[in-house]
């Protein structure tokens, strides 16, 4: 614990692997951090350094992240900021060898632990009876990856040894944040509130840019900064509440809009958003612009933890390949439908006379005609289109095959063919995600190669908090149909397979309107072409809107599904079309 510190200033240089390279060094040049944080890790990256490793030893963590502590290490040391990562990856040791030797090159002396105990690869065999939390199938016997998320207090732990920089392997991307707070703060495992707080931290600002007007709903009002976007930084306080900034003199808008488009991003039930140190309720969280680009943010209430880590294992599904073109002209909705029609066709009839079978999935979007609009598409008279015609086979050679069928079209089919960007597609692993629950008794941590005492604290359930209903209420008199994006704003992403949109209200006296007319049952027609599960719709009062649950609705998800926006990226904006009845002589 340090008590010195009254406010402890946590700064988010990369919100993936990736990122901009100007994000960290912007935070340390900025003389306005304590902590630099860099969240690097995904599923999909989690499955890649593993099998990096697999070829070589000494391979396994982000590469990136030993270049940008080397440059950045004269300041890190004269500075005083530690530095919290997550480049560990599936090799944290490497990773720390790797900065022992920038760093001894540079003659500068700074003490590098690592957190370790995710990796349960090794260990896969033990957990052969677990069930995927969401479907129920089996766990896969062989798997390319399978890390637990792992809390805090280790992080915590290595801070109190005196570490400079913390590595570590897979974690809930907010620990990065939250250890350093806990370490700062001397907070401890029952201090439930704070725990939450403290996630909520580093909920908001581990997206980096997300968090300071990047992919906000109101785009025109910060287009014109985007070349020099600033990098969130937390001034988090020992009570739990903290102010969202960036850096002096850089780009972006840091007000109650985009903090609160960052917070619903991906929360799933905000009265149970389940952590590795506490199980969060962030409902009644509330923004207060206090200065310019400045945002305190409280409100967060917490409760104890489950007793159990969410393991996320990767596997390879067969095989899965995408091809693009460019077709224009009249009728070119109509010709890119035509000619993926004849793409798989011919390529059926010739996988039969091969004995091949049939493709396992396909997908065929038309990009210009509002394909993911679906029913509510409206631009079939467009003249110029992307084909992307997307396909999963259990056997590469066949893909092999599509792969060279994709190509002839251009003078075969369909005139105004053009544009095959990236050549002819080639056969990828099409790699699953299974998500499990395992004890956390069950996953020995270490720090540094001692074992991590975890702090004693009763456990929780993981159960919602009860529903609150509240009435909606239609306006009255004359009326008129506006788009909801001229009463809300939002965001949206994924968990799994599972589509989060966020909604949030303009303005509160919107929000009666929005209840009665933009319910579960009308968003999942809506998303009627995407959504095979049922939609849940969560109050989020403190920040006058709603988050909404669509299960089942992302082809698979992430790295399995075959869709341009696999991750439901673009859900939010298709929602924002959704028609809203509103009285007449609304502003």
């Amino acid at each position: 614990m340090n008590a010195s510190r009254d406010v402890v200033r946590i700064g988010c240089g990369a919100g993936f692997w990736g990122d901009s390279a100007e994000g960290p060094k912007q935070l340390v040049e900025s003389g306005q951090i304590d902590y630099l944080v860099l969240d690097y890790l995904a599923e999909i990256t989690m499955s890649l350094l593993a099998r990096a490793r697999a070829k070589d030893p000494n391979a396994g963590f982000a590469t990136d992240f030993p270049g940008v502590v080397a440059a950045l290490a004269p300041k890190l040391k004269a500075r005083g900021i530690k530095v919290v990562t997550n480049a560990g990856g599936v090799n944290p040791q490497a990773c720390k060898a790797a900065i022992e030797d920038r760093l001894t090159e540079k003659g500068i002396d700074l003490k590098v632990s690592i957190v370790t105990g995710d990796d349960l690869l090794p260990r896969a065999a033990e957990f052969a009876g677990t069930k995927e939390m969401f479907s129920g199938t089996a766990l896969p016997e062989k798997l390319w990856s399978m890390n637990a998320y792992l809390g805090a207090f280790p992080i915590a732990q290595a801070l109190d040894g005196g570490a400079d920089i913390v590595i570590t392997g897979r974690c809930v991307d907010s620990a990065i944040v939250l250890g350093a707070l806990i370490h700062e703060f001397g907070w401890k495992a029952d201090e439930f509130d704070k725990l939450s707080a403290g996630s909520l931290a580093g909920h908001v600002v581990e997206c980096g840019a997300q968090a300071t007007g990047g992919i906000s709903t109101d785009w025109d009002k910060v287009a014109d900064d985007w070349d020099r976007m600033g990098f969130p930084i937390a001034e988090c306080r020992a009570d739990g509440t903290f102010v969202v900034t960036k850096p002096a003199g850089t780009g972006g808008r840091v007000v109650p809009e985009t903090v609160a488009e960052q917070i619903v991003y991906e929360i799933g039930d905000p009265s149970a958003y389940l952590l590795p140190d506490v199980s969060c309720d962030w409902r009644d969280v509330r923004l207060t612009q206090v200065g310019e680009n400045r945002v305190e943010v409280t409100g967060a209430k917490g409760r104890a933890p489950t007793a159990s880590y969410k393991v996320s294992a990767t596997w390879q599904d067969g095989f899965r390949t995408t091809g693009t073109m460019m077709i224009g002209g009249v009728d070119a909705v109509a010709k890119a439908e035509a000619v993926a029609r004849a793409i798989l066709k011919r390529t059926r009839r010739m996988f039969a006379e091969r004995g091949l079978a049939d493709y396992t999935r396909t997908d065929v979007e038309v990009l210009g005609s509002e394909a993911n609009w679906g029913a509510n598409a409206r631009r079939r008279d467009t003249r110029e289109v992307i084909l992307k015609i997307a396909v999963q086979h259990a056997d590469g050679k066949a893909l092999d095959l599509f792969g060279r069928e994709f190509i002839p079209p251009a003078t075969a089919m369909a005139q105004g063919i053009t544009g095959f960007s990236g050549g002819r597609p080639a056969p990828t692993p099409l790699v699953r995600l299974f998500s499990c629950l395992v004890p956390k008794s069950a996953v020995p941590v270490e720090v540094d190669g001692r074992p991590f005492a975890a702090p004693v604290v009763i456990c929780g359930d993981a159960r919602s908090a009860p529903a609150v209903e509240i009435a909606g209420t239609m306006p009255t008199g004359p009326t008129r149909q506006v788009p909801l994006i001229r009463l809300a704003y939002g965001r949206s992403g994924d968990k799994g397979n599972a589509a989060n949109v966020g909604v949030l209200a303009r303005k509160p006296e919107y929000l009666p309107w929005l209840r009665a007319q933009l319910t579960a049952d009308a968003v999942k027609q809506y998303f009627a072409h995407f959504v095979q599960g049922k939609v849940e719709r969560f109050e989020l009062p403190g920040l006058n809107g709603f988050n909404f649950l669509m299960h089942e609705a992302l082809g698979g998800g992430g790295m399995a599904s075959l869709r341009y926006d696999p991750q439901g990226k673009m859900l939010a904006q298709i929602l924002m079309d959704f028609p809203v009845t509103v009285p007449a002589d609304l502003d």
